[in-house]
């Protein structure tokens, strides 16, 4: 049960594939991933973790809800 918090963008991929995305694709200068209609921009590949403000801003940017995510 992943919670919102730091996280390595390697897990945050694993997690939004459980979610039902698809990819990273390559998009021009990021990657992304798709689910349905829905496009999620993935920041570049972080040598640290991906911080708990990012973390919030791609979950509500890709429609996932809290309970949603803490549920995996």
């Amino acid at each position: 049960m992943p919670v919102i918090g730091p996280i390595k963008r390697a897990d945050l991929i694993y997690y939004l594939r459980r979610l039902g995305f698809t990819g990273p694709f390559s998009g021009g200068k990021n990657q992304l991933m798709l689910r349905e209609q829905s496009r999620l921009i993935l920041p570049n590949p972080h040598r640290g973790v991906i911080s708990v403000q990012l973390l919030a801003r791609l979950l509500r940017e890709a429609g996932i809800e809290r309970d949603e995510w803490e549920r995996l």
